[in-house]
């Protein structure tokens, strides 16, 4: 008998078995508060009122990008690689003849000087490294952490995620790249004075000359390392490894700088992303030449254009599982 009642009972309540109980009024409101729901639809298919320029800030990603360890102990150390070459040279033996010999003969010449040294040192690891690190990890640590799929979910479309992150990784980049000689024009002024800028052949370029030489140098580099952005972009859209984008694309400019030095190679040499990467030094000059220059900033931004274009079809098709 008792049986029969508790089997009435499941049949009138299936959730009953589980120890589910709907309340009916409950159910009446839910019901109410649906049909209330605005379930417009906007000629793009999404639902009324979402806008895809809402969706994932560019500042916000740069705030996010700032708080990281990584970007700050990244800044911290090119704001204190001025002072350690300065360290050097105090303890060095410095060269007497000042206005004579090759660019780091004549770092202590003047503090235009001293920021030409502190770009060409840095030249070869550390900035294409910056860049590389920036635009390697931005796609590739979202995958790795698996909130990239979270991310979409918000959702984001992928191509304004690839765009989002890849304007924070250049402003981060560029800013960088930037610091580095700002600082390095700060120390100069300090330590050895704001004389002219004097260049192997033994022009001298007024210190106003040399500031604006400077400016238009790191324009240069910024545009010459855009290949390795594109290359690392790439690469962190194709792995979920962040330190396999960036070691791959630091791996891919050291080889090009090997293959450069290689002058049995001849003319093939200027097909190479990094032959035309000190082009900048010419801009020490009393009468520029702007060939290599024009060369350069030309064949970076080719083989730039071709990784982002490759970046972003990969990330458009890629099956994101993490």
């Amino acid at each position: 008998m008792g049986s029969s009642r508790r089997g009435s009972a499941t049949e009138a309540n299936p959730g009953a078995d589980h120890g589910v109980h709907t309340d009916p009024a409950a159910l009446l409101e839910l019901t109410d508060a649906a049909e209330h729901e605005p379930t417009e639809v906007a000629p793009d298919g999404s639902v009324a009122g979402y806008r895809v320029s809402r969706t994932l800030p560019l500042g916000v990603e740069l705030r996010r990008q700032l708080r990281r360890r990584r970007t700050q102990l990244l800044l911290g150390f090119v704001a204190l690689l001025p002072f350690i070459l300065v360290v050097a040279f105090e303890i060095g033996a410095a060269n007497e003849n000042r206005r004579s010999g090759g660019f780091i003969d004549l770092a202590t010449a003047s503090a235009p000087n001293f920021v030409v040294l502190a770009m060409f040192v840095s030249g070869t690891f550390l900035l294409p490294m910056i860049v590389a690190l920036f635009f390697g990890d931005t796609i590739a640590s979202e995958a790795s952490w698996s909130s990239l799929k979270y991310l979409l979910a918000v959702p984001v479309p992928r191509h304004r995620v690839l765009r989002q992150k890849a304007i924070a990784s250049g402003l981060l980049s560029a800013g960088a790249l930037a610091l580095l000689p700002l600082v390095a024009l700060l120390v100069g002024v300090i330590w050895y004075g704001a004389g002219d800028a004097i260049s192997p052949t033994g022009d001298a370029v007024p210190f106003g000359d040399s500031v604006i030489a400077m400016i238009l140098a790191v324009a240069y580099i910024i545009v010459q390392l855009s290949w390795v952005a594109g290359l690392a972009l790439l690469l962190s859209v194709s792995t979920d490894a962040p330190l396999g984008a960036v070691g791959g694309a630091v791996l891919v400019s050291i080889v090009s700088q090997i293959l450069d030095q290689i002058t049995a190679l001849g003319d093939l040499r200027e097909f190479l992303p990094t032959h035309y990467s000190f082009a900048w030094m010419d801009l020490i000059s009393t009468d520029i030449d702007w060939t290599d220059i024009a060369s350069g900033a030309l064949s970076a931004v080719v083989f730039a254009t071709i990784f982002l274009l490759l970046a972003g079809r990969r990330f458009a098709t890629k099956d994101i599982t993490s």
